[in-house]
C-alpha cells in the first residue's frame, strides 16, 4: 500500500475513534440516577441469575 493512502487511512480512522470517543463522553455525562425501582429489579436479576448459576450437589440414590 502506498504510504500516503496508508497516512490517509489513519488519519480517517482516527478521527472516527475521536468522534465515537465523544459521542460516548457525551452520553454519560447526560445520564441520570436509577431509581429505586430500577434498582431493587435489577438486584432482583441478579440474585435469580446467581441463584440459577449455583453449582448444586448431585442427589444420588
Amino acid at each position: 500500500m502506498h504510504p500516503e493512502t496508508h497516512l490517509t487511512l489513519h488519519h480517517a480512522r482516527a478521527a472516527e475513534l475521536r468522534a465515537e470517543a465523544a459521542a460516548h463522553r457525551l452520553a454519560t455525562q447526560g445520564r441520570v440516577p436509577l431509581d429505586l425501582r430500577t434498582r431493587l429489579g435489577w438486584t432482583l436479576v441478579d440474585v435469580g441469575l446467581r441463584l440459577v448459576s449455583a453449582k448444586r450437589p448431585v442427589l444420588v440414590g
